[in-house]
């Protein structure tokens, strides 16, 4: 197992020097959850929700979240994002909608939290919009499915 990288050899946290690492094509993908009330999801599938296109104010959100990420979490790197895309998988057999994020940059550090912050972000506007009609909604089983990049190179969710 690999060490905390976070931390100095006291203890101390602190944020990692990436000045000598190899600028890389970077890619990360994540993927959420949110499940609701069936009467809760057909009206964000109909987009006939009273405040309007829930899942393309969610897309905006996830998106302006990735790109604020090192201001949420202490110790990430400010990044120049290239590419930020916001997918939703709908399933009405079980009243979920699945958020899927892949984020890109070209640099000395991954991606990886950017692309979770946006997932987690999306998710939160969701509920934030339909919480009048669906406090019961539940998010989860976020996760990170894959990255690229870097000295670790490639990774895939088993």
């Amino acid at each position: 197992m690999n060490k905390l990288t976070h931390f100095d050899a006291s203890g101390q946290a602190h944020m990692v020097n990436v000045g000598d690492k190899p600028n890389t094509h970077r890619i990360a993908i994540a993927t959420g959850k949110i499940t609701m009330l069936p009467e809760t999801f057909q009206m964000i599938e109909a987009g006939s929700h009273k405040k309007g296109d829930v899942l393309g104010i969610a897309r905006i959100a996830g998106i302006q979240a990735s790109k604020k990420t090192s201001e949420l979490i202490p110790l990430c790197h400010p990044l120049a994002l290239s590419h930020v895309s916001l997918d939703f998988q709908l399933n009405s057999e079980q009243s979920s909608i699945t958020c899927q994020v892949r984020a890109e940059t070209t640099g000395p550090t991954g991606v990886e939290m950017e692309a979770l912050t946006a997932v987690q972000v999306a998710l939160l506007t969701i509920y934030d919009m339909a919480k009048a009609v669906d406090r019961g909604m539940v998010m989860g089983n976020v996760k990170l499915l894959e990255k690229s990049g870097g000295k670790s190179g490639e990774w895939k969710a088993s």
